[in-house]
């Protein structure tokens, strides 16, 4: 797998050879979600099994996350000159195989430890998920091509609370990382076929391993001061000092990025609105997102069947629009119009959850409304942001899009501990609606995020 190989001729002078590329990538974007949604099922049964609390298990969840967000941009960069395909494949059998190896963890340091080595295989595949899809489709049809990859997302989400609901409660938690294996099985000998090879690249004299040091330093040491302060047994100092080296070395990489011959990041990639501001906005949306996957379940108990029927109405809001907003939405319609009414829609549906955070039906219906804003919001946002760099770096704009919905998702698992901890635990009521309420100050970003960038979106069009 050290070079990139070519495609069968029969499938690359096939009229469909982009759609045959783009459906390999979802594989990578269903498991990815897949896994995302359906470990925060576990929690209970871990916070049960290893006798921890849920500021030490929720790092299941967020050591994963910390590595993802710490490495995807450099993947990104790497695969920029080495190969997206290759990095691409390379990925799967990474994260193939430290899924089986979270099956087997015989605790939660041993499970915590493979996680990790399970986000590096992650970080390959999803720094270039976007960058294949963008790279093997026609440019007017990038918005549909990336309106698939996020369904296929939406797919992996809808599937993960019901079957990791009912997985923990029949065969055990370490399931939910054995159904991983056969997928990545298939998305390998898949891609080796149908993925075409990378013709645009940039090269790499240089890799910036000061600028990937303080990058990681920066995610660390933030989500490690919000654990702090959300019941993880640490001293306050000890979170205040994290929180002053998050600040130090996120100043630290800014002025390095600015200097260095070979950037990990390009700043000038992020001049353009639609890039910065809309990463902020994919941030935010990420976060409402999983904010939810992991509130409800610690409202509802261990009944974690019922709790994952109830989680899959927001996922499956999301494949809906996610597939039919093309076709719903007048074509009039710009990505600013598009994001606009998508997050507008979130925060409104955020807002309800409020008033009964534990009412199922009443949950379930407006789970069902914020999935269906966030999956008109998502894909028009990302269309605008790949649109606004160039192709020979858009595993590199890939990596960011993917470092921010990681940031995004971290945010939203801690955000949600943090609420329910100054709230006294996870059965209370008024942290559920603390939570929710911040999950709506996020939307509210989102939505201003809409009307921010709308010079890049607008032309993307």
């Amino acid at each position: 797998m050290g070079v990139e190989r070519a495609r069968p001729r029969a499938v690359r002078e096939h009229p469909n050879a982009p759609w045959f590329a783009v459906a390999t990538v979802c594989f990578g974007a269903f498991m990815g979600q897949l896994d995302a949604s359906i470990v925060t099922l576990t929690f209970p049964a871990l916070q049960e099994q290893f006798a921890a609390p849920l500021a030490a298990v929720e790092w299941v969840s967020l050591s994963y996350l910390l590595a993802l967000v710490g490495l995807v941009t450099a993947a990104g960069r790497i695969a920029d000159a080495a190969g997206r395909k290759l990095v691409y494949l390379c990925g799967f059998v990474v994260f193939t195989a430290a899924s089986a190896a979270c099956a087997l963890a015989p605790g939660l340091g041993w499970l915590i430890g493979f996680r990790v080595l399970q986000a590096v295989g992650a970080a390959m595949l999803q720094a270039n998920s976007v960058a294949l899809v963008v790279t093997s489709v026609p440019a007017g049809q990038m918005r549909r091509g990336l309106g698939i990859q996020a369904a296929a997302q939406a797919l992996g989400l809808a599937l993960g609370p019901v079957t990791g609901g009912l997985l923990v409660a029949t065969v055990g938690w370490q399931w939910v990382f054995w159904v991983n294996v056969p997928v990545g099985v298939i998305a390998v000998i898949a891609g080796h076929y149908l993925l075409p090879r990378t013709r645009a690249r940039t090269p790499l004299e240089h890799f910036d391993w000061i600028g990937l040091l303080l990058l990681a330093t920066t995610t660390t040491a933030l989500l490690l001061a919000l654990s702090g302060i959300s019941g993880l047994p640490l001293p306050l100092w000890v979170a205040a000092v994290l929180f002053g080296a998050c600040a130090v070395s996120g100043l630290g990489f800014v002025l390095r990025e600015g200097r260095a011959t070979s950037p990990l990041v390009d700043l000038a990639v992020l001049r353009p609105p639609a890039m910065s501001i809309g990463l902020l906005g994919a941030l935010s949306a990420y976060l409402v997102l999983f904010g939810p996957l992991t509130l409800f379940p610690q409202l509802f108990g261990t009944h974690n069947a019922t709790s994952g029927l109830v989680l899959t109405a927001l996922p499956a809001g999301f494949a809906f629009t996610a597939i039919t907003a093309e076709r719903l939405l007048p074509r009039a319609w710009t990505p600013r119009a598009r994001s606009t009414l998508g997050a507008v829609t979130a925060v409104i549906a955020l807002a309800a959850l409020a008033v009964a955070p534990t009412s199922r039906p009443w949950v379930a219906a407006f789970l069902l409304v914020l999935g269906l804003g966030l999956g008109v919001f998502i894909p028009a946002n990302n269309t605008a942001i790949m649109g606004s760099i160039p192709v020979r770096m858009s595993a590199t704009g890939g990596g960011l899009v993917n470092m921010s919905r990681g940031l995004g998702t971290a945010l939203g698992v801690s955000n949600v501990t943090l609420c329910l901890h100054i709230n006294h635990g996870a059965e209370s009521i008024r942290g559920g609606r603390l939570a929710l309420a911040s999950l709506g100050a996020f939307g509210l970003i989102a939505v201003v995020s809409s009307h921010c960038a709308t010079s890049g979106r607008d032309r993307q069009a």
